[in-house]
């Protein structure tokens, strides 16, 4: 693939490595993406991997969720020459199964509690230090909004969403740094671009040297993702803050090179001077967050489903309710707790909740009309606060 990467000035980061291509040292801003196709089919993840790169990815992750992932991607490594990242799910010992065929490994800090609960994380980035460098593996960082390490939830107030994640990601930043592994880079996400925007920029002023992976998580259908997307995006990157990025999209698995697409466009037109930020963020209206399809999706009907609660809803659009629409049991439980009304979808039933409260599982033909009986309840109950 021929590299076209838009230059733009960068801050002064150090320089990482991930298979053929660098990020930071003031290397051009790499785009990356996620295949959707379940790992375990083996020629339908290649092919995606391979169109992705196609369509200008520089690198592509995999999830990796169990033993028979981490054999599939073995031959999936046979059908691409694309710089591969893995993510490692909940199960961090698939490192090393997994390091020999990839470019880069990327862990969640809030995941490492999941197995193997009595020992202590640092020893499982421990691990996970080893068998990087073992196999020539940049690592990447992944704090996530909805699945932040819960020690350090708790030793902030509830409403402070951020200031857990930005202490997450310095801990184990001193902590690889303190083990001599130097070859790694951060992502801090979340679905609201205004607090993707806050904790970047307070990262960024505590660790300048760390390359920042970009990315609002759930972003959504298009074209309301790609505009929340670039709203960080133009913050971020005109300010220096940024080595990589992705744009997530809740699109079907044949529309996966339009995330691609998106952050090109972005980054031409950051670079070009076409920005188009607002001060409005969306607050103060209805606001659908989804996130992008992804291997962890046990039903494709998920995507429908999004594209069906946005249609549904649109009656509600004046009303400040945000409804999140999230396609798998790894991240959707907690990912919903701050929206208002939240679906988390299993193969076959849909989990409703209001904020962290469930409110029972509906099959797939049956959950929009549940979900209009809550939201009429909301509108009506917010209407009668504001009428008060």
């Amino acid at each position: 693939m021929k590299d076209n990467r838009v230059e733009l000035p960068r801050n002064p980061t150090r320089a990482v490595k991930i298979g053929t291509v660098v990020i930071g040292a003031g290397h051009p801003v790499a785009v990356q993406s996620m295949t959707a196709t379940h790992t375990q089919d083996v020629a339908a993840t290649a092919a995606q991997v391979n169109a992705l790169a196609e369509a200008g990815a520089h690198v592509v992750r995999i999830a990796v969720d169990n033993n028979r992932d981490a054999e599939a991607l073995v031959e999936i490594r046979r059908r691409t020459t694309a710089n591969l990242s893995v993510d490692l799910q909940e199960n961090y010992r698939l490192a090393s199964a997994v390091a020999p065929h990839v470019d880069k490994l990327r862990y969640n800090p809030g995941h490492l509690y999941h197995h193997e609960r009595d020992k202590p994380w640092q020893d499982k980035v421990r691990f996970l230090v080893d068998v990087a460098a073992k196999h020539d593996c940049a690592m990447r960082v992944g704090v996530n909004c909805g699945s932040v390490d819960p020690a350090q939830v708790d030793k902030y107030d509830a409403a402070d969403s951020l200031a857990p994640m930005l202490a997450s990601a310095l801990e184990h930043c001193e902590l690889l740094d303190s083990l001599g592994f130097r070859r790694y880079c951060v992502s801090l996400k979340d679905s609201d671009p205004a607090k993707v925007i806050e904790v970047n920029r307070r990262f960024a002023h505590e660790r300048p040297d760390v390359p920042l992976h970009l990315g609002v998580t759930e972003a959504g259908l298009p074209p309301d993702g790609v505009i929340k997307t670039r709203i960080a995006f133009e913050q971020l990157i005109s300010h220096g803050i940024g080595d990589t990025i992705r744009v997530s999209l809740t699109v079907p698995n044949h529309r996966k090179p339009e995330e691609i697409a998106a952050a090109r466009q972005i980054l031409a037109d950051i670079t070009a001077g076409r920005v188009r930020s607002v001060v409005d963020f969306g607050r103060g209206t209805l606001n659908i967050i989804s996130c992008p399809s992804c291997s962890r999706v046990e039903n494709e009907a998920f995507i429908e489903l999004a594209e069906q609660v946005k249609e549904m809803t649109a009656y509600a659009h004046q009303h400040d309710i945000t409804i999140a629409v999230m396609g798998c049991r790894v991240n959707g439980p907690g990912e919903t707790d701050d929206a208002d009304l939240g679906l988390w979808c299993g193969p076959k039933f849909v989990n409703l909740k209001r904020k962290s409260t469930e409110l029972g599982a509906f099959p797939y033909d049956a959950i929009l009309p549940r979900l209009k009986l809550e939201l009429d309840a909301l509108v009506a109950e917010r209407s009668g606060a504001a009428a008060s």
